[in-house]
C-alpha cells in the first residue's frame, strides 16, 4: 500500500518572531483602545478591541516540536499534512494538531502457547522494535483515537495514550503473526521433519527474518513499522516437556554412542595392524577375535574395566 503520508505546506512562522510580533501588535492595540477612549471614538474602540482579542488569540497557533516528533495538522477535521520540523513555530492558529512520537519503541511478547507444524505444542515468544512511518495511516487508517480512550475519539488523547494504543495494536498483530510462523516449522528434527528442513530452533536468522516479513505485511495498513523482530523464548509446552527431553537425551545418547564405537574400531584397528607391523606377537583369527572383543568393551564401557593378568602362556 502506498503511503497516504504529505508534507504540512501551510504558513510556518519562526515562533520567537511570531511571538514578539503578536505581542506588540496586541501593546499596540491596547494603547489605541487608551487613546480612543481619552479622544472619544466608538468606532476606535471596537476595531482596536477586536484587533487586541485577534492577536491574543493567534498566539494559541504557537507549536514546540522535539526531535522525532510529528503533528498531524487538520482544519475542520481536514488532513492537511504532517508538520516535522524541529523548534519552536507558529502556524494558523484555525488547525488542530494530532502529535506522536516517531522515536522506536520495544515490546517484549509474552510467550504463547502454540502448535508447530508436526503438532506438538510449545511455547514461543518474541521481542519487537517497532515505530511510526506513516503518521497518517496510524491516526485514520485505524481507531487509534478510541484505543487511547479520548472522547468522540478527540478530546483529551495524550501523546502517550496514542503510543499505546499504537502499542497495542502492535502487540495483537505480533500475536497472530508469531502463531503463523510458528505452524509453519517444526520445533526441531524429528522422524516427522525432512533432512535439512528449517525449524524453530535451528533456523535462527532466517525465522527471524520470515517473522519480520509477516509482522511488517500485517502492520502495513496501520502505518507502523517493526524494525527489528527475534524469537526470544522457545520451549515444549509443560505437559510434553519432559518426553521431549527425555527424547532428546536418547538422541544425544546415541550420537555419543556412535563417536565412541567410530573412535573404539579405529583404535583396535590401528592396535591391530601395530602388532602385525612390529611382529609383536603372531595373532591366528580367533585369538583376535578375542582381542577384538576385549578392546571392544574396555572402550566402549560406561566405567573403567577390571583387568585381568594372565601369568601363564598365551594359550591358557
Amino acid at each position: 500500500m502506498e503511503t497516504k503520508e504529505k508534507e504540512f505546506k501551510g504558513l510556518v512562522i519562526n515562533g520567537f518572531v511570531a511571538l514578539i510580533l503578536f505581542l506588540a501588535l496586541t501593546a499596540l492595540s491596547v494603547y489605541g483602545i487608551v487613546y480612543f477612549v481619552n479622544n472619544p471614538n466608538t468606532i476606535g474602540v471596537v476595531l482596536c478591541i477586536v484587533a487586541a482579542v485577534f492577536f491574543m488569540i493567534c498566539l494559541f497557533g504557537l507549536r514546540m516540536q522535539e526531535p522525532n516528533e510529528a503533528m498531524a495538522m487538520l482544519f475542520f477535521g481536514n488532513y492537511r499534512g504532517t508538520f516535522k520540523k524541529t523548534g519552536f513555530y507558529w502556524v494558523n492558529f484555525l488547525l488542530s494538531s494530532k502529535r506522536v512520537s516517531l522515536r522506536a519503541r520495544n515490546l517484549n511478547v509474552d510467550p504463547i502457547k502454540v502448535n508447530d507444524k508436526t503438532g506438538n505444542p510449545i511455547m514461543i515468544g518474541q521481542i519487537l522494535v517497532w515505530k511510526l512511518k506513516d503518521t497518517y495511516k496510524a491516526m485514520f487508517e485505524i481507531d487509534s483515537q478510541t484505543m487511547a480512550g479520548g472522547a468522540n475519539g478527540q478530546v483529551g488523547v495524550t501523546v502517550s495514550g496514542r503510543m499505546k494504543a499504537f502499542e497495542s495494536f502492535v502487540r495483537v498483530q505480533s500475536d497472530a503473526a508469531l502463531r503463523e510462523v510458528a505452524g509453519m516449522f517444526a520445533y526441531d528434527d524429528n522422524d516427522d521433519t525432512k533432512n535439512n528442513e528449517l525449524t524453530l530452533r535451528s533456523g535462527g536468522n532466517e525465522i527471524n527474518d520470515i517473522l519480520l516479513k509477516k509482522l511488517n505485511d500485517r502492520l502495513e495498513m496501520s502505518g507502523l513499522e517493526v524494525v527489528e523482530a527475534r524469537i526470544n523464548y522457545l520451549a515444549y509446552s509443560p505437559e510434553i516437556a519432559a518426553v521431549m527431553l527425555r527424547r532428546q537425551q536418547a538422541a544425544a545418547i546415541i550420537s555419543a554412542r556412535e563417536k565412541i564405537v567410530e573412535g573404539a574400531v579405529t583404535m583396535v584397528k590401528m592396535a591391530l595392524d601395530k602388532l602385525s607391523e612390529e611382529e609383536i606377537v603372531e595373532l591366528d583369527n580367533e585369538k583376535k577375535a578375542a582381542m577384538v572383543s576385549n578392546l571392544l568393551v574396555v572402550l566402549c564401557a560406561d566405567e573403567s574395566a577390571q583387568p585381568v593378568v594372565n601369568t601363564g602362556t598365551l594359550y591358557q
